[in-house]
């Protein structure tokens, strides 16, 4: 399948869950920030996992999703930058639970972050590549402005471009790359990990016809001018790795490097020994995690603050 199941990851999920936390759990608040000696409380606090349900009119609703607040979270600790993480597809409505390695790197390597992972999902075996469907599912909506609007507002968050990336693997670096890169003025990292460049079929053999030019161009990733115009506005870090016997998405990969770099536009393009497989996933996470989270903290210092939710490239 296109995208593996979350059973294959199921033995690195559990190692990844205990180097996250040790002994986390699913928590509502801290209470105690308000006592005296609080602070010193919070500094010693343990990393935290929620599930949340965001409210997203995109999605006829809501959105549900996970966040792992880091180790020492509190809201006298300063603001915390937000990784945005999209899981594979096809999937089921709880595939968004499983990827706790992300935020298991972000621990380890001792960077403050949160972690949001939403649901991409709705049904058992469902594949709708983060496309705009109807009023009612637009995943590119809930995604660049529904689900930041959600988590700034319930946590404390850096609130502008430079506190957000955008991350996803496989479907999801697919989704993560055609939602970030039309909204630049959202996130300022856009990652994708093992992705493709054009909505595909389960398999990732075919290219969708999704029943239109408007349609199709939107299931495209941009590049070209477009881009090139958007990026001179909103400068952005561009990332995307793919695994050396990936034997689906190899060739795409290389073929969208080449294209950036005849266009002139800056980004990290990475070859590993692998497949499109966890153990890849797993193994490059803290890099490109750290090489995301460093960009985004140089251009907080030297940007001002800028809002969210408008569109980048159409």
């Amino acid at each position: 399948m296109k995208r593996r199941r979350i059973l294959v990851g199921i033995l690195f999920t559990v190692v990844a869950l205990m180097a996250f936390a040790s002994g986390a759990a699913v928590v509502v608040a801290n209470r105690g920030a308000r006592r005296p000696g609080a602070a010193v409380a919070a500094a010693a606090a343990p990393a935290q996992t929620l599930s949340i349900t965001c409210r997203s009119p995109s999605l006829g609703g809501s959105l549900p999703a996970r966040v792992y607040l880091p180790p020492g979270y509190s809201r006298r600790a300063g603001r915390y930058p937000v990784v945005y993480f999209l899981h594979g597809l096809p999937a089921n409505p709880t595939s968004y639970e499983y990827n706790p390695f992300v935020a298991g790197a972000l621990a380890s390597a001792r960077r403050r972050a949160i972690v949001v992972t939403p649901q991409g999902a709705r049904t058992d075996n469902g594949d709708r590549e983060y496309l705009d469907w109807s009023p009612q599912e637009n995943w590119p909506w809930a995604i660049a402005h529904d689900l930041p609007s959600c988590i700034d507002h319930r946590f404390h968050t850096i609130e502008n471009r430079y506190g957000r990336a955008l991350i996803g693997l496989s479907a999801g670096g697919y989704g993560a790359f055609n939602v970030g890169l039309r909204n630049l003025q959202t996130f300022a990292a856009v990652e994708s990990w093992s992705g493709y460049f054009v909505a595909t079929d389960p398999e990732g053999a075919h290219v969708l016809d999704l029943g239109s030019t408007e349609a199709n161009d939107a299931a495209m990733v941009p590049s070209g001018d477009k881009l090139i115009r958007a990026l001179a506005t909103w400068p952005t870090m561009i990332g995307f790795y793919v695994g050396r016997q990936d034997t689906r998405f190899l060739a795409m990969n290389q073929q969208f490097d080449a294209g950036l770099t005849r266009s002139g536009i800056t980004h990290m393009f990475q070859v590993y020994a692998g497949g499109h497989a966890q153990a890849l996933w797993g193994a490059q996470a803290p890099h490109w995690l750290g090489s995301a989270l460093a960009y985004m903290s140089r251009g907080k210092r030297t940007q001002g603050r800028s809002g969210g939710g408008g569109v980048g490239v159409g």
